[in-house]
């Protein structure tokens, strides 16, 4: 497949849409938000879509966690991907690949086509709208309306480490960034909390106003969620997906998300040894993520690795069917300096795939993902783990499978992308918000 473009735009379109993230191959959550309100525009009279994005090359680069290529499923025609050369040489030791985002945004930004400009994570993305907005309105008849979604790494990883170590400027700047959109939104009300208490320590530090205009502006956004790839499961679908990984339906635990510190795939690997789980059902570990190599040592010490598969090349047409087949979904996230579980849009998937139990932890916005339809326990607690699941593994009815897959799928059901689209572009931009 092509992952640059699939473009079928008209000569001059009437309303374009561009969406600024890390878009696929990029295992993140966000990426697939950003092709759910990309698919849900074409249907809301939008006739240009773009997601712009990075050349492949810089993803890799930066050790981002990669889905395979031949693995992406394709966008629909009329969502055209960018992803924009580097502007500079070597004499640019960093910045090239910025120059050359903002340089394509500029020129989407000034042709005079009224536009939503979409940017998910503050750190580049939204810096680089705002900056092409601002050449767009100097040298063009700029129609741009722009809506910046803040999630948890943006406040974690940017705001609060610079709050912590005294760089008033980064976070100042990247405050100043948000504000500075037509519409500030945030992925959870957990997030927004974040992001008015870091705003709070850096006013409390240099006199600034950046709290109180973030409690007045940022409204909330929940990440959209394509729910009928998972309602549209079929039993053949998911035996067919299983077999070919030599697995049986409930006959694994799956956790599925970034192989990393943070999602507490080490405390899975914990509760898991010397359960009585393992002697009835396989533990399957599937994503990618800096800490592969010490998971399979951790799995491997434990003496598990026949009862243990790490896959690290599910794409995306899989996904659906493990976690519908699977006993349980665990994912122990926990808090830490860099990251918190802002949201947990796995969480939202394996709850419309329907299948096992979701056993998870009350970590950040996790609570407003799964309200309460999930087992939570606490973090860093795998004694706690092994218990709750064995319970649900090896103790729970089918009727009681049943009544919590049921309960969960209902809850998921508000973040559906078009819901969640229509939700938030009655707020960026009322006409575009309808039922088609």
């Amino acid at each position: 497949m092509n992952l640059a473009d699939n473009t079928l735009v008209p000569s001059t379109p009437n309303r374009r849409l561009v969406i600024v993230v890390r878009a696929d191959p990029v295992i993140c959550g966000h990426s697939g938000e950003a092709r759910c309100l990309a698919e849900v525009a074409l249907t809301r009279g939008y006739d240009d879509v773009r997601i712009v994005t990075w050349p492949l090359d810089a993803l890799e680069a930066a050790g981002l966690p990669m889905k395979p290529l031949d693995g992406v499923l394709p966008y629909s025609p009329g969502i055209t991907v960018e992803r924009p050369d580097p502007v500079g040489d070597y004499r640019v030791p960093d910045g090239r690949y910025l120059s050359g985002l903002i340089g394509r945004l500029v020129e989407l930004f000034s042709d005079g086509v009224p536009t939503v400009a979409m940017s998910l994570y503050l750190s580049p993305h939204a810096i680089a709208v705002q900056e092409a907005v601002q050449v767009a309105r100097q040298i063009g008849p700029a129609r741009v309306v722009t809506v910046a979604e803040a999630v948890g790494s943006d406040i974690t990883n940017v705001v609060r480490d610079c709050v912590a170590t005294g760089r008033f400027g980064a976070a100042a700047h990247i405050l100043s960034v948000y504000l500075a959109a037509d519409h500030c939104v945030a992925v959870s009300e957990y997030t927004r909390d974040l992001i008015v208490a870091s705003a709070a320590s850096l006013d409390s530090m240099h006199g600034t106003t950046f709290a109180q205009r973030c409690r007045e502006r940022i409204a909330i956004s929940y990440p959209a969620v394509d729910s009928w790839s998972y309602l549209s499961l079929t039993d053949d679908r998911i035996a067919e997906t299983l077999a070919r990984r030599g697995l049986s339906r409930d006959g694994y635990v799956l956790f599925l998300s970034r192989i990393a510190s943070a999602k507490g795939v080490d405390d899975l690997i914990d509760a898991y040894a010397g359960s009585r789980s393992a002697e009835r059902v396989q533990l399957v570990l599937a994503g990618r993520g800096p800490q592969e190599n010490e998971v399979l040592a951790r799995v491997a010490a434990a003496g598990l690795g026949d009862r243990v598969q790490v896959l690290t090349d599910v794409d995306d047409a899989e996904k659906p069917a493990l976690m519908a087949g699977s006993a349980a979904f665990v994912l122990p996230t926990r808090e830490q300096p860099e990251f918190v579980e802002t949201f947990g849009i796995a969480l939202v998937e394996k709850a419309l795939a329907g299948g096992g139990p979701i056993i998870t932890c009350a970590t950040g916005g996790v609570p407003e993902a799964v309200g309460d339809t999930a087992l939570l326990v606490p973090q860093h607690d795998p004694a706690t783990l092994r218990t709750v699941l064995d319970e649900v593994v090896c103790d729970w009815t089918p009727d009681q499978r049943t009544a919590a897959e049921l309960r969960a799928r209902a809850h998921a059901l508000q973040f559906d992308r078009a819901q969640v689209f229509d939700r938030l572009f009655t707020l960026a931009e009322p006409s575009a918000a309808h039922v088609a």
